[in-house]
């Protein structure tokens, strides 16, 4: 495989979106070698969904597209990220009970930190945010079945 590989996809801040964004990158994995059927693959598409829902969901209308930037460096470490224009950086909030939203980012620090990776968010140029993970490359030797078993 290449030293470097890199996608990216611009889609507009809509609830549609979110399925496109995780399609795209599920996509775009399995081409790189990472089948759709593995846990690994689950993982990703998990966060995938919690980053595009959190770009369209609380930038409150003011970043009319977000990015999708995926990259795979030296077959070691996969980085996803999703950029908006809005300049608010999230939030830690307090876990209420009947709290209905607001724990994306909790979940995806955990199964990002699940899988050995980490989560990093910083401020754009242009005044937005990126928020991205990064995790180890690991592809698996078999496809993982529906029982969650490795296939022989």
């Amino acid at each position: 495989m290449a030293d470097h590989l890199e996608a990216s996809v611009t889609l507009p801040s809509d609830p549609a979106s979110v399925s496109a964004a995780r399609a795209y990158v599920v996509d775009t994995l399995a081409e790189w070698g990472l089948p759709a059927d593995t846990e690994v693959s689950d993982t990703i598409r998990l966060i995938i969904s919690e980053l595009a829902t959190n770009a369209v969901q609380h930038t409150f209308g003011q970043s009319p597209t977000f990015t999708v930037d995926v990259e795979l460096d030296r077959d070691e470490y996969l980085r996803i990220g999703v950029t908006d224009s809005h300049p608010r950086l999230p939030r830690r909030l307090p876990a209420a009970v009947q709290q209905d939203n607001g724990r994306g980012l909790v979940i995806i620090r955990w199964l990002t930190a699940e899988c050995g990776g980490r989560l990093r968010i910083r401020p754009t140029r242009e005044g937005g945010k990126t928020i991205s993970i990064e995790l180890p490359w690991t592809v698996p030797a078999q496809p993982v079945t529906a029982a969650g078993q490795q296939e022989p």
